[in-house]
């Protein structure tokens, strides 16, 4: 998945546990460890704001955007997908 979570980078900068941010937050370790290792699928932006308030920080230090690689996109930063396969006319062989 392209978006990064940075959790642990602002654990570290912050000097704390997961168990201290997640008691803080309001929600499980165990839900914590989910989103910090890039398993989750969706955040609540209530939990996106206790993070941020806990943390003191800004959602954009907690999550980045990265593509995954060819395909990931036009290349233009926007985001969109371009098909797989090329036209082909008819009465030629594809490539």
């Amino acid at each position: 998945m392209p978006i990064i979570v940075d959790i642990d980078v602002m654990l570290a900068k912050r000097k704390m546990s997961v168990g201290e941010l997640a008691d803080r937050v309001g929600i499980t370790p165990a839900n914590l460890a989910v989103l910090k290792n890039g398993r989750a699928k969706a955040v609540r932006f209530t939990t996106l704001a206790a993070l941020c308030e806990v943390l003191d920080c800004q959602p954009g230090d907690l999550l980045r955007w990265e593509p995954d690689g060819p395909g990931d996109g036009d290349g233009n930063g926007n985001g969109t997908a371009q098909e797989s396969g090329a036209s082909v006319p008819a009465g030629s062989s594809p490539q």
